[in-house]
């Protein structure tokens, strides 16, 4: 009895887990427009699930907002040119990203242009083509 107790608990637990390994919706993005953000980057967050970007953006008022642009794993980031390391805190950039439905500063990540004018995506280069053009 006290092992199927125990089992019933397991199973239980186990279910209500479930849910924590389903992916989120994208119904927050608003995936008709595109923003594109100049800014300084804060932070850079190469980790799984998803990679992050965090960036101060001029408001246009004589301040800024921190912008965080969620990006796809560093494993899909990897196979289309990237480095945990191409980006770095006060590095300038250009974002492209589909923004919140809120219209909170955040959005789901297009594209990235460095200063050098390299363009990254979370598209692996097409075949023959060279990497970040």
């Amino acid at each position: 009895m006290k092992k199927l107790t125990y089992g019933l608990v397991f199973l239980v637990a186990l279910l209500a887990a479930g849910p924590v390994w389903a992916h989120h919706s994208m119904a927050g993005f608003d995936r008709t427009k595109t923003v594109e953000l100049n800014g300084t980057v804060k932070q850079f967050k190469w980790a799984n699930p998803h990679a992050w970007i965090e960036m101060e953006v001029p408001d246009g008022k004589g301040g800024a907002a921190t912008w965080n642009v969620e990006m796809t794993s560093p494993a899909v980031l990897i196979r289309a040119g990237w480095k945990s390391s191409v980006i770095k805190p006060g590095d300038k950039v250009t974002v492209m990203a589909h923004p919140q439905q809120s219209g909170e500063p955040g959005g789901i990540f297009v594209s990235l242009t460095l200063p050098d004018g390299k363009t990254l995506t979370d598209k692996p280069p097409a075949a023959g083509a060279a990497p970040g053009k």
